[in-house]
């Protein structure tokens, strides 16, 4: 079969002809049907230092994706061949302490596919059966290849109170575009997010924020408090990474709000934990998703209808396009992109 791997240190990605392969103990094979671009691909398409330090090339990449089980080892009883399926990325020990603990996405041990093995940029997968997550066939292919990414968002906007809440989300890639109907979907009154690109401003929006806010030329902190008669926003999710979000963030926060951080910071940031610590606001540090709780209320809202993530999937592609999808990714004139492996 091809798959888009990883064939070697450097830019870019090679399709390269691989054996198929073969179901184990413990595990399924995934016939894929759809699979979804991350910020981490782009960061292995791109070959950064986090890149080069992290993977070990000759690698099948991807690690969101969507397909029907075709085969299952022995042992496996969560699911049949036939299944609809989704993949959680992050493979754990289950023996660690956090994993004894309830808290797997913390796993000390944590493998990602994609990433540390074969992932799902092919025709076929072989995945542990306790990653494959059945999904219910009416879910369109779409919108069940990012549940990975989309568990990230629940995660981050659950992780708070947000009922009744004015909530603040910085940074509207795809997870912040996602976070903007997860916050909706589990009661926020009001939210209103901050972007520099005028593109995935619009896709805001479209998601049904309230308000979204250019941070260089806007006037951000004072609307924020403005709307908020000078009190600050309940919540604040952050999700650009960018250091100067952290900044405003701590300014219009209210007293005895809650801040959420999933953004990655490519450096050392600065914080005035003063600031935060007198006004008594709670954080959170998020990974992941939590294994399976995010699973579970990620598709109770995705099946009752309260959360429409189609507006920030912008590109259905043919999976031989990917060059494509990649650098449209790069250009930032893109919300998710969904490879199609049917086509």
């Amino acid at each position: 079969m091809q798959a888009i791997c990883k064939a070697q240190p450097g830019v870019g990605l090679t399709v390269r002809e691989v054996p198929e392969p073969s179901v184990g103990r413990g595990e399924v094979l995934v016939r894929v049907a759809r699979s979804s671009i991350c910020g981490t691909d782009l960061h292995i398409y791109q070959w950064d230092a986090w890149a080069s330090s992290r993977l070990k090339p000759p690698l099948i990449v991807g690690h969101e994706f969507c397909g029907y089980v075709e085969a299952v080892g022995a042992d496996v009883t969560n699911v049949q061949v036939g299944d609809f399926v989704a993949a959680e990325s992050h493979i754990v020990c289950g023996t660690c302490k956090p994993c004894r603990l309830g808290q797997a996405h913390a796993c000390i041990n944590t493998r990602i596919l994609g990433v540390d093995v074969d992932g799902g940029f092919a025709p076929y997968v072989v995945i542990p059966a306790s990653n494959a997550c059945k999904t219910d066939p009416s879910l369109p292919p779409e919108v069940a290849t990012v549940q990975e990414p989309l568990g990230n968002a629940v995660h981050t906007v659950s992780a708070a109170d947000v009922r009744g809440a004015t909530v603040l989300i910085t940074g509207c890639g795809a997870i912040g575009l996602f976070s903007i109907g997860v916050a909706k979907a589990l009661g926020a009154a009001r939210v209103i997010a901050t972007e520099v690109r005028p593109y995935r401003a619009e896709l805001a929006q479209r998601m049904g924020a309230d308000a979204v806010l250019n941070p260089a030329t806007d006037d951000a902190l004072g609307y924020l408090l403005k709307t908020t008669d000078g009190l600050g926003v309940d919540v604040a999710l952050e999700m650009s990474g960018h250091p100067d979000s952290l900044e405003l963030i701590t300014h219009a926060i209210r007293p005895g709000g809650e801040v959420c951080l999933l953004g990655l910071f490519g450096q050392p940031v600065k914080v005035d934990l003063n600031a935060l610590i007198f006004k008594g606001v709670e954080i959170h540090a998020i990974i992941g998703r939590r294994l399976f709780h995010t699973w579970e209320l990620m598709q109770s809202l995705l099946y009752s209808g309260a959360l429409d993530v189609r507006p920030a999937i912008t590109h259905v592609m043919p999976w031989r396009e990917y060059e494509d999808a990649f650098e449209r990714m790069a250009s930032g004139l893109s919300g998710k992109i969904v490879l199609d492996w049917e086509a």
